[in-house]
């Protein structure tokens, strides 16, 4: 799979996705409007140093966003070089796990959106069945059991180089306030349960 993923053509399509999803630098200072130049001199440095190993993934700007209910939310931004690779890795991953999903599931999917979802929930209003679910991902990543989900992932990828470049980024620490912090990991904080 990291083939594909390192493939120009891949790897030119998830810069023009970063690039037009906009969005802030990471802990590089490094914009959206600076990516496409950055990209293009470092894509073979950048290659290589996955392909043999030996990438080493970029902290994560730890910023605190204010919520509509007075509270705030930690935000983790990677760099934008960073987005451009996990965006390359999304994009081979989506084709193997979209058909796992079931046709009402309208969270971060391809050509689905939240609009589709309130559209859905009216239509079985009118139908006349009175119970929605809403799930919220909220922390979704800081309580999955990170080796658990990375073994179901292996389980269609099946390639290790790639499964190592996404550990990197789960591991990758943040910085917030100027200070690099780890993050927490729910795999690393639990203990296994006794049969």
């Amino acid at each position: 799979m990291i083939e594909r993923v390192v493939h120009p053509y891949e790897l030119q399509k998830a810069l023009e996705h970063v690039i037009a999803n906009k969005g802030s630098a990471g802990v590089d200072g490094v914009s959206v409007h600076e990516i496409r130049k950055r990209f293009t001199d470092k894509k073979l440095q950048l290659i290589e140093q996955i392909k043999t190993g030996s990438y080493q993934g970029q902290p994560i700007l730890g910023i605190t966003i204010p919520k509509g209910n007075g509270k705030t939310r930690l935000l983790g931004i990677p760099t934008t070089i960073e987005r451009v690779l996990q965006q390359s890795v999304a994009q081979n991953l989506a084709p193997l796990f979209e058909p796992e999903f079931k046709p009402t599931s309208y969270g971060f999917r391809p050509n689905k959106n939240a609009r589709q979802a309130v559209g859905q929930a009216r239509e079985y209003i009118h139908k006349g069945l009175n119970h929605i679910v809403d799930t919220d991902l909220k922390n979704f990543f800081d309580e999955v059991d990170h080796c658990l989900l990375l073994n179901l992932v292996y389980q269609k990828v099946k390639c290790k180089t790639t499964m190592q470049l996404i550990r990197k980024w789960l591991k990758a620490p943040i910085k917030i306030n100027g200070k690099l912090q780890k993050r927490r990991n729910a795999s690393h904080s639990r203990t296994p349960k006794k049969q």
